[in-house]
């Protein structure tokens, strides 16, 4: 992508405004995705995006800009603007680079770009027809499979020259269910840092007959009543509350300016002693893991929350700079275009002590979630309002008639305290993180869990 002579100058171009640090980040990216509708292929669409972001520091300022030249002309056109935005140009500084290799915890049997699109939609398409085929009130399936080959290099005034790769498979399936008079929708997107040799664990068939079975769930249910209940929450994509009213207030981001609800109470009990929470961008094959992050530092298991206490917070080199404490291996972006932030990877609730059946028994009334949806959250105040996509009524310890429309909302400091049961299930699911460097793979998880005391939403 870059030689290692050419990033050695550029950096030293980047330097010669007073700079303290500086750093060269290159992407090239191949994605490959097909969308189809009903059984027809609709979109298929391949493309490749390459450029590089130069980064330089002078203490806690920082400047950035990008460039898709990747020509010696380009890239020193945009290191010169980096290096005249930070101060008065004082003549480059020596760098030298030395190429370093991390190990490939993620290797990859069958690049999806490597296969034909043929293959590729007919797996798409077991997935569509299993989904339509479930019931002859499902009137509609549509479905996507993308593939992403993700490539970078990483060089900074530090001494680091090294490259990584990133490949990862996604499959989704909705299905819309109706009786006549309305519609409800069900979906299932299963996806991990894989190629093709992902459907090897997972089938095709499996994630439409899943997106089915949510939207005829929901065809048949009533509106949720409104008010404050226990709510038990079920494991996977159930930890996407976990991951956006509390992960994003441990990210230096917002922790190290103090607009974090979390900021300045490491060692304190913040959650119920049954919680402990992790965000770990070194389990093999994931969806959110990297071998590093895109600052070119090592991931790791990182232990956030252990037995309710606050033990660390998810820092990238900015935030250690301001915070005084190392990088964690969070530091993620889009692409080159983005400036990177501290960002989650595999964020999960760890199992618990309470056995999964105790927990539904424990409830005399309340709610079951037993999938999520979206929502938002304001990290300063950790306010969140999130949908419940498929949900259920408890009565004296039994799950019985689902519900739609429910909403669970509270605030991540508040729902950390009430989770006063954690069960032994843990399973992850895969999305997508928005943040100001653009949106990144994560794994959100936990096992089933007892909130005591929430407000849901209804009617």
């Amino acid at each position: 992508m870059i030689t290692r002579a050419l990033a050695e100058s550029v950096l030293a171009c980047a330097m010669s405004g007073g700079a303290d640090f500086a750093e060269i980040y290159g992407q090239i990216t191949c994605n490959n995705s097909i969308t189809m509708m009903n059984g027809k292929i609709e979109r298929a669409s391949d493309n490749l995006v390459s450029g590089v972001g130069i980064r330089a520091f002078l203490g806690t300022k920082t400047v950035f800009a990008s460039t898709s030249d990747l020509s010696p002309e380009g890239l020193f056109k945009c290191a010169r603007s980096v290096a005249a935005a930070m101060g008065e140009i004082r003549g480059d500084v020596s760098v030298n680079l030395t190429e370093r290799i991390f190990p490939n915890i993620h290797p990859v049997k069958i690049l999806p770009s490597s296969v034909e699109a043929k293959v590729r939609a007919d797996i798409l398409r077991q997935g569509c027809f299993a989904a339509k085929e479930a019931d002859p009130a499902i009137v509609q399936a549509m479905g996507s499979i993308a593939g992403v080959d993700h490539t970078i290099l990483v060089a900074n005034t530090e001494g680091l020259y090294t490259t990584d790769r990133h490949v990862r498979t996604r499959m989704a399936v909705s299905a819309v269910a109706s009786n006549g008079s309305e519609n409800q929708s069900g979906s299932d997107s299963p996806g991990a840092g894989m190629g093709l040799e992902f459907f090897d664990l997972v089938n095709p068939a499996d994630i439409g007959r899943e997106a089915a079975r949510q939207a005829l769930v929901n065809l048949r249910a009533d509106y949720c009543p409104a008010g404050t209940m226990t709510v038990a929450i079920e494991n996977g994509f159930g930890g996407v509350i976990f991951h956006e009213a509390c992960g994003h207030s441990l990210e230096a981001t917002s922790v190290a300016i103090g607009a974090s609800q979390m900021a300045g109470k490491l060692g304190q009990q913040i959650a119920n002693p049954k919680v402990t929470a992790i965000d770990d961008g070194t389990i093999p094959g994931a969806w959110g893991s990297v071998n590093i992050d895109d600052e070119g530092h090592p991931t790791q298991r990182n232990v956030l929350i252990e037995n309710g206490i606050l033990k660390n917070y998810m820092i990238d080199r900015l935030g250690s700079r301001r915070m005084g404490m190392p990088m964690t291996g969070n530091s993620r972006r889009q692409g080159y275009t983005y400036e990177p932030t501290s960002r989650m990877t595999n964020t999960f609730i760890a199992n618990g002590p309470d056995k999964n059946e105790d927990i539904i028994a424990s409830m005399e009334y309340g709610l079951y979630c037993r999938k999520m949806g979206g929502g938002s959250v304001n990290p300063l105040t950790g306010a969140f309002n999130f949908a419940v996509t498929e949900g259920y009524l408890v009565r004296n310890g039994k799950i019985c008639e689902p519900v739609r429309g429910a909403a669970l909302i509270g605030t991540g400091s508040e729902i950390l305290q009430n989770i006063d049961m954690v069960g032994q299930n843990l399973a992850r699911a895969q999305g997508m993180c928005g943040s100001s460097s653009g949106s990144v793979p994560t794994d959100v998880g936990q096992p089933l869990i007892r909130v005591s005391t929430i407000t849901v939403g209804g009617r």
